[in-house]
């Protein structure tokens, strides 16, 4: 694969065109207006019916009888499990009133949504717009002729969040779920009618000499003669570039060269710039935009995947975007917040957006941690008719516009998950990737080998061991284990340890051969899906966490591949005497980076363990296996095992023997939220033994108290599974002080208090 791979950023196709533009001072003209680009939010204030209604987007419409919402919105909350899928399936209408800022007649006004599940039909003042279809990319619709610029208007959508056929990824069966309503956000944008900043990419290049460049390439929506555009690169608020160049036939090309002390985005240092472009008419600024990027090489080749010149094996897992009782419907912090758990948490370096574009939340976070992305379009196996292909399309192009400036991602999944062989259509996704984006390379997601090959790179579904061997130079496993082995964090500790097994031996044969550039598990959190799937509970319990975002023990196999300079880990691959049968402590592991392990039953050591290389001579650091049989059969003796660095303890862990509860814990994400209706916060309560491990048996109904601004997401009171639970709690609108209160029916209570500040104000 000879393709160079670095950052592009949202905008156009990389013209044709020879590059325009000269070198400038960093210290760039100053603009003599500020720029007239104006993004409004407009999340609060709307009015929902899970209905439709009659007459709802006309503009005097009596809507006081809607229920007041705050956006990202979920249709209907449900139950985290157990619940009727059908219960999001209908059609719903929002309303949202807002006024015109001064000053914005004579401008061009845009309405812009960043995701709505699954079709929403829009109209302003009561003129209808049109309909967009496709729950997983934004859309927008001018507003300009219709909007009263001194008194109110009506924005009306109405949601269809129906399985509808017509649109991927529906059509056929599909293993999730994909719930409803606006659940992404929504913003008004003001721009200048003389002209403005359409869409514009960025390519770094030469990144890995000295002094790279940087190739910009825009797109003008309605520029005059003599406008012009110039770029700044910007490190912080110091200016390292400038470049400006002419407006012509809507286009500008700009090349800023020679960048010095340009630092690379990597792993572990995720080096993030801001590109900052202006539009220039008549001798002053009219617009104005900007973007993150990042200057990395990212190469598939015959010896793997390379990062900036070093061979990276890559070791990932699968996300769905949705949570429980909500759905989608999660504002940024969440969104952020599993990045965070995926990066820092289970320490891995790649994430699947399955099997659709995710929030820009979450690939924010991933630029900010470093960790790589391959992003996919919508679809799960079925392909539709010449119009279901034909959105399919649109979703690539919306998929790579929205996201090519984000340093993180690696690979555009051009094809539908697990589909069979469409020539033409997957000959025109892969040209039209190649062509907005020519920086990063293909792939598409297949379950057979013998699948025609129009990617860059051979992504493949492999869910046998060992796995098949590599057939293409650049090859990538997407998805292994997952519903050949579903395991819940109540399974007894026989197969909880197999379940963790069989990841650990397939990161072993991907790092037994340079071929593989790495894989990705099936998946990182378990999720909900339709009734036919999972197990008859509209859950698919195949994540190495639990829908709650907490870890089985699966997940202390990925912890435990980092190295002890980024974390020390010492996680068990069970849980200590939950076993009905004892035969399993013939073959105990523990997932650890250490370089020995010392394990104790009650006060005896019963060994000084190495890796078990002989099970796993491929990976760097191996899981840890002890015959514990002898020691600990039929006692209630407690178990200590500590970590050891060169003959150096450095961790230690102890668990409980005596299979009592005794502690009760509870914790939120974070002590402080913004108070704009949507925030929230996750809260986690566990039941543990005298040292503070989980017990996966506890049982009880936890009562749950709330007090302050905000609103409970979630079961009140709550039956705890696996000895833990999960709420969310959403700030309400009025900044304050909110205290959570859980109860548990033997252990007590614990609170956690969270102060909600005030937010930024929104349109009226």
């Amino acid at each position: 694969m000879k393709r160079r791979s670095f950052l592009q950023c949202s905008g156009a196709a990389l013209a044709a065109a020879p590059l325009m533009g000269t070198l400038r001072s960093a210290r760039a003209e100053a603009p003599a207006a500020a720029p007239q680009r104006r993004v409004l939010p407009i999340n609060r204030g709307w009015r929902y019916s899970p209905q439709p209604v009659a007459g709802f987007e006309a503009r005097d419409f009596d809507d006081r009888a809607f229920e007041r919402v705050v956006v990202p919105h979920s249709n209907k909350l449900l139950p985290w499990h157990g619940f009727d899928e059908h219960e999001s399936q209908f059609v719903s209408s929002y309303r949202r009133r807002f006024k015109l800022p001064a000053g914005a007649r004579g401008q061009r006004v845009f309405v812009d949504f960043e995701g709505v599940m699954t079709a929403a039909t829009v109209w302003i003042n009561g003129r209808k717009l049109g309909e967009y279809r496709g729950g997983y990319t934004p859309f927008s619709f001018e507003l300009t002729a219709d909007v009263d610029w001194t008194g109110p208007n009506v924005l009306a959508v109405s949601v269809d969040s129906t399985e509808r056929a017509d649109i991927p990824p529906f059509g056929d069966i599909v293993d999730y779920l994909t719930f409803g309503g606006i659940y992404r956000e929504v913003a008004l944008r003001i721009v200048p009618a003389s002209g403005f900043i359409a869409d514009f990419a960025a390519a770094p290049r030469e990144v890995m000499s000295d002094r790279p460049g940087l190739d910009v390439h825009c797109e003008i929506d309605g520029a005059a003669e003599g406008a012009s555009v110039e770029a700044t690169l910007l490190d912080g608020e110091r200016a390292i570039a400038t470049a400006r160049g002419p407006v012509s036939g809507g286009a500008a090309a700009l090349a800023l060269e020679q960048l010095a002390g340009i630092k690379r985005w990597g792993l572990d240092v995720p080096k993030l710039y801001r590109l900052q472009l202006r539009l220039w008419q008549g001798g002053r600024v009219v617009d104005q935009e900007e973007r993150r990027i990042g200057f990395r090489e990212a190469r598939f080749t015959p010896d793997g995947f390379m990062l900036n010149g070093e061979v990276v094996k890559l070791r990932g897992l699968n996300r769905h975007q949705t949570y429980p009782f909500m759905g989608a419907a999660v504002a940024a912090r969440g969104q952020r917040q599993d990045a965070i758990t995926l990066k820092r948490q289970l320490k891995i370096n790649i994430v699947r957006t399955s099997h659709y574009p995710q929030s820009r939340h979450f690939l924010d976070a991933c630029d900010e941690l470093g960790l790589l992305v391959l992003e996919e379009i919508p679809g799960w196996q079925h392909v539709g008719d010449v119009a279901w292909q034909a959105l399919a399309i649109d979703n690539v192009e919306r998929m790579v516009r929205r996201d090519r400036h984000h340093a993180s991602i690696i690979l555009w999944g051009v094809r539908i998950n697990e589909s069979r062989d469409f020539h033409d259509f997957y000959t025109r996704t892969n040209a039209l990737a190649r062509r907005l984006d020519p920086t990063r390379p293909t792939c598409g997601i297949r379950y057979f080998q013998e699948s025609e090959f129009l990617e860059d790179v051979f992504t493949m579904n492999d869910f046998e061991f060992p796995l098949k061997a590599p057939n293409h130079s650049a090859y990538l496993n997407t998805e292994f284990v997952g519903h050949t082995f579903p395991t819940k964090s109540t399974d007894n500790a026989a197969r909880l340890t197999e379940h963790m097994l069989r990841h650990a031996r397939i990161h072993d044969q991907l790092a037994s051969d340079p071929r593989y550039a790495g894989g990705l598990g099936w998946c990182a959190f378990d999720y909900n899906t339709h009734g036919n799937f999972g197990a008859g509970d509209h859950i698919c319990y195949h994540g190495v966490s639990d829908i709650f975002r907490e870890m089985k023990p699966a997940a202390g196999f990925y912890r435990s591949q980092c190295e002890p300079s980024d974390e020390v880990v010492l996680e068990p691959a069970f849980h200590w005497c939950t076993a009905d049968d004892y035969q399993w402590l013939k073959q105990v592991m523990f997932c650890s980076n250490c370089e020995a392990l010392r394990v104790y039953v009650g006060n005896q050591l019963i060994q000084e363990i190495a890796p078990d290389r002989a099970q796993f001579p491929h990976l760097r650091h191996p899981p840890f296996t002890i015959d514990l049989y002898k020691a600990a059969n039929d006692t209630d003796r407690d178990l200590r095992v500590e970590g050891l660095m060169a003959g150096r303890v450095v961790i230690e862990r102890r668990w409980s023997g005596k299979s009592v509860d005794r502690g009760f814990e509870l914790r939120a994400d974070t002590s402080e939220l913004i108070a704009d209706g949507a925030d929230l916060t996750r809260v986690v309560f566990r039941v543990t033994d005298e040292f503070g491990e989980l017990k996966p048996y506890a049982t009880g109904a936890i009562e749950l108290k709330l007090e302050g601004p905000a609103t409970l997401i979630g079961d009140a009171p709550f039956a705890l599974v696996g000895g833990l639970g999960a709420v969310w709690v959403r700030a309400g609108e009025q900044p304050g002080r909110v205290t959570l209160t859980a109860r548990h029916p033997t252990l007590g209570k614990r609170s956690v208090v969270l102060a909600l500040k005030p937010a930024v104000a929104e349109l009226a």
